[in-house]
């Protein structure tokens, strides 16, 4: 890899014409020694860690732990105790991991552009705000042939059902954003979706429009919700052949592995934009690590 001269200042900025090896140094984080370089037009002295997202980290040597970590039902707060580290520090490391793993999803979902699903299910599951009057729900797809998570979108809904008088009274209206996630979703999917697909889903008003506009070749199926078995927390279904049973399984792993989502929990999201994040390093953690873990 040639490592351009970093000094946006500089005639030869990005470039790396001008630059050269000039020693090393012994970083404290993780006892590896780093190559150092230099530009000869400029004199700006840099580093390979000055190109990662690394850059100015502390404690490099937790960040693989809390990936496994926070994909593994561990709550933020016992991980900070677990690791003898501030939870501020945890906080960072999420937003941290998020960056690193946006790339290799998106190479991973560019590697199924060539070998195309032709099974595909999706669903929502619904969350918490803080509190049930601030309902969340988060839209998921899947390759059911191969168990992938395709992608998983974050949205602000409506209080439904009986809280809704009360949720409209205490926090007032609360705009949703279902179908533009919705939209969003199948956006970055479809690329990767057969055109004869099977797509099939339960019968939920949003899905027929959203799947004609971004799918329209495909056979979409719909099926009606069947009753809810204890053991998925509700995921999983009382049925002895679930038509929907792969993403009715993959809802009941985000339950059982992202601590935030599990019902009745004192780890609630209080911001929708951690939960993505948190679902982002999940579906890294599933796709490439764990799936691959349980087929070898």
């Amino acid at each position: 890899m040639n490592y351009g001269c970093p000094n946006n200042q500089c005639k030869f900025y990005q470039k790396s014409s001008q630059v050269i090896k000039n020693g090393h140094f012994k970083r404290k984080s993780d006892s590896r020694y780093i190559q150092k370089f230099k530009c000869k037009h400029c004199l700006k002295q840099f580093s390979k860690a000055t190109f990662t997202l690394e850059k100015y980290q502390k404690k490099r040597r937790i960040n693989l732990k809390v990936l496994e970590a926070i994909s593994s039902g561990v709550s933020m707060r016992r991980l900070a105790k677990h690791l003898r580290v501030d939870k501020k520090t945890i906080k960072r490391k999420v937003d941290y991991l998020a960056k690193k793993v946006e790339p290799k999803n998106s190479r991973f979902l560019t590697k199924l552009t060539r070998d195309k699903v032709t099974h595909m299910q999706f669903d929502d599951l619904i969350t918490t705000h803080h509190t049930k009057l601030k309902p969340l729900s988060v839209s998921i797809a899947v390759d059911a042939n191969r168990r992938f998570i395709l992608g998983a979108k974050v949205s602000t809904i409506a209080a439904f059902g009986h809280l809704s008088k009360i949720s409209k009274r205490k926090y007032g209206y609360r705009k949703s954003d279902h179908k533009q996630a919705l939209n969003e979703l199948f956006f970055q999917i479809r690329s990767c979706v057969a055109k004869d697909a099977l797509v099939r889903s339960d019968e939920h008003m949003n899905y027929p429009a959203v799947v004609k506009r971004h799918l329209p070749l495909v056979t979409h199926q719909r099926f009606k919700g069947g009753r809810a078995c204890i053991a998925g927390q509700g995921e999983l279904k009382k049925l002895s052949n679930d038509p929907l049973f792969c993403i009715n399984h993959t809802c009941a792993m985000f339950r059982a592995n992202i601590n935030r989502l599990i019902r009745k929990t004192w780890c609630t999201t209080k911001d929708p934009s951690m939960l993505q994040k948190h679902i982002d390093i999940f579906i890294y953690y599933f796709n490439q690590i764990y799936l691959k873990d349980v087929r070898t």
